[in-house]
């Protein structure tokens, strides 16, 4: 009943202005070196970092909880993918890290052929075991209450790596920073993004979904590739980098802590 009553104020409390936020913006040929069409979900692939940067679909209430498919299929390579690019099942083992899904497989067991598509190693993550197994859990549920209360949910899962990210495996899949999850629905005026810090020494037993909870500008922001000529001062650039911590390497390039000196 707790869970219950906090999904529903997350919902109903979200009922706002909606951020220009949608997910062609994230998922097309120029934030990604291929997209990767799993007819449920679309993907935004990245060479480098042989992992996906974000994973776009919507969740329909009426199928959400539909069926729910029990056996759980076997991860496979994405063959769309060309095999130097590509994860392999093997890259994770020892490596102390879950195959975190972003497309949520408990999401998509209402058919066989949907629940397949998610087992797609293009659609998984390095994702830490705490987060993955008690804490992004709850997001997933959080997603799928949504779908069913407001009859349908867009989703945007954006992965956020480091500049220098860890690698795992012998095709050195890079390891995130953190994600997103970006819930909306337009004709409900619904929004709502939440954060997740990929890291395997936090604490659980007090995790709470609205602590997870920020602004949606922020995820926006992502998008805005932003540059010192974004700026007119060098206060307004600072200002802008210091609340967005720890900031765009464009702004810092010497990673000093002060953006735009050019600008001063």
């Amino acid at each position: 009943m707790k869970r219950l009553l906090q999904y529903i104020a997350l919902v109903f409390f979200a009922l706002s202005n909606l951020h220009a936020i949608n997910t062609n913006q994230f998922i097309n040929n120029i934030e990604c070196n291929q997209t990767v069409d799993k007819e449920f979900f679309n993907i935004c692939y990245d060479y480098d970092l042989k992992a996906a940067k974000a994973v776009g679909y919507t969740l329909f209430g009426d199928l959400v909880n539909e069926n729910n498919i029990d056996k759980r299929p076997s991860f496979k390579v994405e063959r769309a993918i060309e095999r130097q690019y590509r994860a392999s099942t093997t890259d994770y083992t020892g490596s102390g890290y879950d195959r975190g899904h972003l497309a949520c497989d408990a999401a998509f067991d209402w058919s066989q052929e949907s629940l397949n598509a998610t087992y797609s190693l293009a659609n998984i993550i390095p994702q830490a075991r705490k987060v993955n197994r008690y804490t992004w859990i709850k997001a997933e549920r959080y997603a799928r209450f949504v779908a069913v209360s407001l009859g349908e949910v867009n989703i945007i899962n954006v992965v956020k790596y480091p500049d220098t990210p860890e690698r795992i495996g012998d095709h050195g899949i890079a390891v995130p920073e953190g994600y997103y999850k970006v819930l909306y629905n337009k004709d409900q005026n619904f929004t709502r993004c939440l954060y997740y810090e990929n890291d395997n020494n936090i604490t659980t037993s007090e995790d709470n979904l609205g602590d997870h909870v920020v602004d949606c500008n922020i995820v926006g922001d992502l998008l805005q590739r932003r540059t010192c000529s974004s700026f007119s001062t060098w206060e307004e650039a600072q200002e802008w980098f210091e609340d967005h911590n720890p900031g765009w390497k464009r702004l810092d390039g010497n990673h000093d802590g002060i953006a735009c000196q050019g600008l001063r």
